[in-house]
């Protein structure tokens, strides 16, 4: 009874901060909208790449459609975190945002016109590249507008709720693309519906004060900066390696980002099979039904992880989380059945949650401010090279219906071996000075 109520009692604080915080229910409509408008773009996109009946795609190509979609992480997000601890980040919300909403206009009207996967995707590129900007810059501008007590309930919610927003935003493109049709126009059709995000999260920026959102220090320099983005990926690691319970973190994150990875191919191209059946419809929407699942996983997430990281400490809770992980692969998912990949998907999607909860609260807590935007670069950057690296040599040898019981057993092992690693660096002791 204790635990439910300390659970309702972090999202009742973080209503009450809501309410009473005009810069965080900003920053909150900013991250709403925008995770809406990512999920209707990318499930759309996928849509059109992955279960679209006009374009045929080979796991190696959807290998090449994931990397080129996520590239902006690895490739952007340290160019990212110099930028946003250098340059007013509120200017840097509203110029992304509304760039964004246009480079998803063009991608609709390439779709709708028939243009080949290569100028699809480079300007999908483009588009993700920008929103590394938009999340990157909102996670290192809440500090500015809650205070530190409240951090890990109220990032807790926002994340989480984020997360679901995200979702919603997938199941609008699902449901635009059943009404006007699976192919290349329903598909477009969809992407030009994502660029209402934007538009909602630039109206919302506007609201804030130049510098209101930091860094506290700003550089205009243009050579300073440019040297800074250079050295930006360096910074950002040497302030992670300075704080053990993030180092912790972010072997949590990597190690289930590459689980994730091969279950998110596996999964594709179970659904893709005909002749498989199963409890699942085939093709987008059962696709949309495993996402609504690991939507579901992240909210319940938002309900323990404020409870769990007051007893267990940042550091156990993510070693619990991956342990937790551990088990669900090596059961639920490698038994290969559809019913058995949903559960998986709702439990998995709670451990991860749990394990980027505790690592943003970490971050935020650890990391002065003038690095912070740094290393939340450097965690997107860890977030995707782990996902398209997984799902690349994943797709040199999975089957092509999907059922590869060598590779899940091969993801629970990338988890266990985390758990050495994140049991080798608890003995760290944090860096002085």
């Amino acid at each position: 009874m204790r635990r439910w109520s300390s659970v309702r009692g972090s999202w009742a604080a973080a209503a009450t901060t809501l309410r009473h915080s005009p810069g965080l229910a900003r920053l909150t409509a900013v991250r709403f909208a925008s995770q809406y408008g990512d999920g209707l773009f990318q499930a759309a996109l996928g849509g059109a790449i992955l279960f679209n009946p006009e374009r045929e795609t080979e796991p190696l190509a959807i290998a090449a459609g994931f990397a080129v979609l996520l590239l902006p992480y690895s490739v952007i997000g340290p160019f990212a975190g110099a930028l946003l601890d250098r340059w007013d980040r509120r200017a840097v919300l509203l110029w992304a945002n509304a760039l964004r909403g246009i480079l998803i206009l063009v991608i609709a009207a390439t779709l709708v016109a028939g243009a080949g996967e290569t100028t699809l995707l480079l300007l999908a590129l483009a588009a993700i590249g920008v929103s590394r900007f938009v999340l990157a810059g909102i996670s290192a501008s809440l500090p500015h507008v809650v205070r530190q007590s409240w951090l890990v309930p109220t990032n807790s919610v926002l994340a989480t709720a984020g997360s679901v927003f995200s979702a919603l935003g997938a199941g609008t493109a699902v449901a635009v693309i059943g009404i006007v049709g699976a192919g290349d126009v329903g598909s477009g059709t969809a992407v030009a519906v994502g660029a209402v995000g934007s538009v909602i999260a630039v109206w919302a920026t506007r609201g804030f004060a130049r510098h209101a959102l930091g860094p506290t220090d700003t550089v205009t320099d243009t050579r300073g900066t440019a040297l800074a983005i250079l050295e930006g990926l360096r910074v950002g690691a040497t302030a992670v390696w300075q704080a053990p319970g993030v180092t912790t973190a972010m072997l949590g994150i990597g190690a289930h980002r590459i689980a994730f990875g091969v279950n998110t191919l596996l999964f594709v191209l179970i659904l893709r099979d005909p002749a498989a059946g199963g409890a699942l419809p085939g093709g987008l929407a059962g696709f949309g039904v495993a996402v609504a699942a690991t939507a579901a996983g992240l909210l319940l997430a938002a309900l323990v992880t404020p409870w769990l990281i007051p007893r267990l400490g940042r550091p156990r809770t993510v070693t619990v989380a991956i342990a937790f992980a551990l088990v669900v692969q090596v059961t639920m998912i490698a038994t290969l059945s559809q019913i058995w990949l949903l559960a998986g998907a709702f439990l998995l999607g709670f451990a991860g949650q749990t394990v980027k909860l505790t690592g943003d609260a970490a971050m935020q807590i650890e990391i002065d401010d003038d690095r912070r935007g740094q290393v939340f670069a450097l965690q997107d950057t860890v977030f995707n090279v782990a996902f398209c690296a997984a799902i690349a040599a994943a797709a040199t040898v999975v089957a092509p219906d999907g059922r590869s019981l060598g590779l899940v057993l091969a993801a629970g092992g990338v988890y266990a071996l985390s758990l050495a690693g994140i049991g080798l660096n608890s003995r760290r002791a944090p860096h002085a000075g």
